[in-house]
């Protein structure tokens, strides 16, 4: 194995392509225990999340897939896309745009892998759209999915959701419940059982859906 593998070779061949359980039609690069995940990690050992599904993308990607109507015919911004999942669930219910933000190179050869593997469009965004100075993606849409795990990034994830609503984007938000969502600012929509990355097998989390409250 190279010291520094390439990204897009190593997911398709130690990653499988396989269905995600509730969601037909769709599949992704999925890992497994023989996927060797430890040989890419960072220098924290830091997990690579774009391998596996999250509640809050899960509950997303469930809410399109019930809900159509919501991206029919709209530009669509996946923040924080990992696996891809939510753009290009976005994708397959008739958005007439999808672009996935996403800082982690590792992830962007995930997202396109797996738009290939549903034949599906996805712009690619590299830089994080959430910095002030960025300027802001012009979409009809902002989808977020888990944006709120780290209680540190919280404030500069909301302040971003909240400028593209001040533009005049609808914003929907799919999380399990973390203690850093901005709850007060959020309106519930809807609730899924879902399995959340490192719960035990045959643990059910509840995916929240919300939309900010403008």
């Amino acid at each position: 194995m190279p010291a520094h593998p390439d990204p897009g070779a190593f997911i398709a061949q130690n990653l499988t392509l396989r269905p995600v359980p509730g969601l037909s039609g769709l599949s992704l690069y999925q890992a497994h225990p023989a996927s060797g995940l430890s040989r890419i990690a960072d220098g924290q050992g830091a997990a690579p999340y774009w391998a596996y599904q999250w509640a809050g993308g899960l509950g997303l990607a469930h809410y399109l897939r019930e809900n159509p109507q919501v991206v029919q015919a709209r530009r669509v911004l996946d923040l924080g896309a990992g696996s891809g999942i939510v753009g290009i669930i976005a994708a397959l219910s008739g958005a007439a745009q999808i672009s996935a933000a996403e800082t982690d190179a590792w992830a962007i050869h995930a997202i396109r892998l797996n738009a290939a593997a549903n034949g599906v469009r996805i712009d690619l965004i590299d830089s994080d759209v959430t910095e002030a100075a960025h300027p802001l993606p012009q979409v009809d849409l902002v989808l977020a999915g888990d944006v709120f795990y780290a209680p540190s990034l919280a404030p500069q994830m909301l302040s971003f959701l909240e400028r593209c609503a001040d533009a005049g984007a609808q914003v929907l938000i799919g999380d399990p419940g973390r203690p850093a969502l901005p709850r007060h600012r959020l309106c519930l929509l809807a609730n899924y059982p879902v399995h959340d990355m490192g719960d035990p097998p045959g643990t059910v989390t509840q995916a929240q859906v919300f939309r900010l409250q403008r």
